[in-house]
């Protein structure tokens, strides 16, 4: 889950990374009430989870908070390279000398924990890496010996900081690893990390990306997501504990095993170059699914206006042929009328004849079996094409 930038300054604050005060609005009224409590001059910054934000305009200087309210009136609303702006953060303007960067990630080629640090920060770190490589220190840490401050002065001085602010940003750098723990992220990063004139080292900017799959750690988390941003289906798919993601398609995919579906959405993706369509989702409804988690994937799926045909793609093992094949008679009968859409059954494995005898006895006008995972894909193409 990625965090706004309010939200990562807020977990920076928490955990003792240095951070300006800040706050968030959603109107221009709440604006101008939070650079009041602020005080001198704010940035008024659009609230989107997208880069390029101050080339579209969605980073402003405001003087006071009269200005403050009509850069965030111009600001609210906005639609920053497909998203909306529907909140702005109102942050202190800081007095900037020099400008850093630092990024704590998973670095999941490696295996390993990745810390990136770089004294030619406020820009995007693929120009530093491109142009001015030897400014950006690129260092693996290992999970189980940690980030202590020696190995945070050497990362520092790798990434050719001044001296007088290696110790600091060493501090830094240490408190970003122990965010980065405590929190399970699998991304802090800090752009810029800046030194004020006055010699103060402030994260002015910070991005956060938290493991989902921690989340039963961190119950707190729950109030982090954007709800406002949260595709519908896919929240439905959650309620339901399905493993769901909507894709810009017209054929619907459903399989059991993450593997399977993917080979399956690849599948579907190049029988349907002939006839202009693509996967509408993934849905893996695991390898022990129950005939009722059949029945509420293949609901949700009938249920997005964009799908045209479903194809229901089986391998039997844990998961028997018999019980998917019940629950998609179930599913169909629980939506009656609503089930409008054909669906292209294709089932092997581990009860296999039990599973298409069902689906043959049911006799349901919606449903064709084929035998083969690529004229099924080819079907189900087809089928939306022409509805």
């Amino acid at each position: 889950m990625d965090l706004f930038e309010y939200q990562a300054r807020d977990v920076f604050e928490a955990k003792g990374v240095p951070v300006l005060g800040g706050a968030v609005a959603t109107t221009p009224e709440e604006a101008r009430t939070a650079a009041e409590k602020l005080g001198g001059k704010v940035v008024v910054k659009a609230q989107v989870k997208i880069g390029g934000r101050g080339k579209a305009g969605g980073v402003k200087l405001a003087e006071n908070p009269d200005d403050a309210f009509e850069k965030a009136k111009a600001i609210l609303g906005m639609d920053i390279k497909g998203h909306l702006v529907r909140k702005v953060m109102i942050a202190q303007a800081a007095p900037i000398e020099s400008e850093y960067y630092l990024a704590i990630l998973l670095d999941r080629a490696a295996r390993s924990f990745l810390v990136m640090a770089s004294e030619a920060g406020g820009m995007d770190i693929e120009e530093v890496a491109h142009k001015t490589p030897e400014k950006l220190a690129r260092v693996h840490v290992n999970a189980n010996q940690g980030l202590d401050k020696s190995k945070a002065i050497e990362i520092v001085k790798k990434g050719a900081f001044p001296e007088d602010v290696v110790n600091d940003v060493a501090d830094v750098l240490v408190t970003l690893w122990k965010t980065f723990q405590e929190s399970d992220a699998t991304l802090v990063e800090v752009n810029p990390l800046v030194k004020t004139k006055d010699g103060r080292i402030i994260a002015l900017d910070g991005k956060v990306t938290l493991d989902d799959n921690a989340a039963f750690r961190h119950p707190d988390h729950e109030s982090l997501i954007d709800h406002a941003a949260t595709n519908p289906l896919e929240a439905l798919a959650k309620e339901k504990d399905l493993n769901y993601v909507k894709l810009e398609g017209e054929v619907g995919v459903i399989g059991n095993g993450a593997g399977l579906v993917m080979s399956t959405l690849d599948v579907v993706a190049y029988a349907g170059e002939k006839y202009g369509v693509k996967p509408a989702n993934f849905l893996d409804i695991g390898g022990g699914a129950s005939a009722q988690v059949m029945a509420d994937g293949l609901s949700i799926i009938l249920g997005d206006p964009a799908v045209r045909s479903v194809f229901v793609n089986v391998f039997g093992g844990i998961t028997a042929c018999d019980a998917v094949a019940n629950g998609i008679v179930q599913a169909l009968e629980m939506l009656g009328d609503k089930a409008t859409k054909p669906l292209v059954v294709r089932l092997d494995g581990n009860n296999v004849l039990e599973g298409r005898r069902i689906l043959n006895e049911a006799n349901h006008p919606l449903v064709t079996q084929l035998d083969t995972m690529d004229g099924a894909a080819a079907r189900a193409a087809e089928l939306a094409a022409n509805r």
